[in-house]
């Protein structure tokens, strides 16, 4: 299992601006981004004592959380992810579902998980059952994402966060969803083995700290 290196800043809407401008003259902006960004909806699980949420707050040093993602409003391609953090490093296992497929785990029709041949699949009906893992929250957002080769590095800037409070109905395009808190945005960079100093120097912010910051999290500020 490979782990990353990352980091995140809760920025202001001039620093975003700023660190914009600077990574448009070092990075290329990632191929997949349609006019520079793209739209992002994940819809995240926790059980029932809420553990992955628990574990984030309180900063547990090896965790992991499950979410289904897709693109901007393009239900054609999903995915089931898991985020694992380990003494601050990140990694990410992912699996592609269908439509039908993540329907039927909106739904608690499960049945077919254990046979799908995809290992995360399999984990995912597994703790399920075992730890009571359930659809919580829709997390939508709008990402900017760079790329840079040297490091394998990627920086991404999320805005316009909005939280589906209990709504689970994640492939209904009329799903309702309201700002998260004071509607943040995220600074993150993500790298391998070393990160190089003109990425470093182009994020550079005076007076901000890493932190734990987690869109699930403030997207369950409401419940």
């Amino acid at each position: 299992m490979d782990f990353r290196h990352e980091w995140k800043h809760e920025i202001n809407f001039s620093d975003m601006i700023a660190i914009r401008q600077r990574l448009r003259a070092v990075a290329k902006p990632d191929p997949h981004a349609v006019d520079g960004s793209y739209f992002i909806r994940s819809l995240y699980f926790d059980n029932l004592s809420d553990k992955a949420l628990r574990e984030k707050i309180d900063g547990v040093n090896c965790r992991e959380k499950f979410r289904i993602r897709y693109y901007d409003h393009d239900p054609s391609l999903i995915h089931l992810e898991k985020k694992s953090k380990w003494n601050g490093l990140g990694n990410k296992q992912s699996a592609v579902l269908t439509a039908q497929e993540a329907q039927a785990i909106v739904d608690g029709e499960l049945d077919w998980m254990l046979d799908s041949g995809r290992p995360l699949v399999q984990e995912l009906y597994s703790k399920m059952q075992t730890q009571g893992l359930r659809p919580k929250t829709i997390v939508d957002y709008t990402r900017e994402p760079f790329v840079y080769g040297p490091g394998n590095v990627r920086v991404t800037l999320d805005y316009d966060i909005r939280t589906g409070l209990n709504c689970t109905d994640f492939l209904n395009p009329d799903c309702v969803t309201i700002p998260a808190g004071n509607e943040p945005i995220i600074l993150e960079v993500k790298w391998d083995e070393y990160l190089p100093s003109v990425i470093r120097d182009a994020v550079q912010l005076n007076g901000r700290r890493t932190s734990a910051f987690s869109k699930y999290a403030i997207c369950r500020i409401y419940g």
